[in-house]
């Protein structure tokens, strides 16, 4: 399956790949290739992308939520998730020590 087809290199370094060898790889405009050196030339293969990870736009709010640092930034964390339309006290999340709301101090009984 070696094919062997010649090319030009043009202005800034553009390569055509020769018409035959792009539809054999399923080479079309705006795929990702991989240019690798070797030791007798360059080889250049299709590159391939995975998306790792998709977040929901809650997921996406609980992150902005649980890493505020202080109060300040919790503050800020919520304005941002309402802006995404979504209301901050429905997403599960852990709040920063100094954003979490802390009983009363009882007073001492005197005896």
């Amino acid at each position: 399956m070696r094919g062997s087809e010649t090319a030009r290199v043009g202005k800034r370094g553009t390569l055509v790949i020769p018409g035959m060898l792009r539809r054999q790889f399923g080479l079309s405009e705006g795929v990702l290739v991989i240019a690798e050196a070797r030791p007798d030339g360059i080889l250049i293969r299709p590159a391939i992308a995975i998306a790792t990870e998709t977040y929901t736009p809650e997921r996406k709010a609980a992150f902005l939520l649980e890493n505020a640092v202080n109060a300040d930034d919790y503050a800020g964390a919520k304005a941002t998730v309402r802006s995404m339309g979504l209301d901050p006290e429905r997403i599960p999340h852990g709040r920063p020590p100094a954003a979490r709301k802390r009983p009363k101090a009882r007073k001492p009984r005197r005896r």
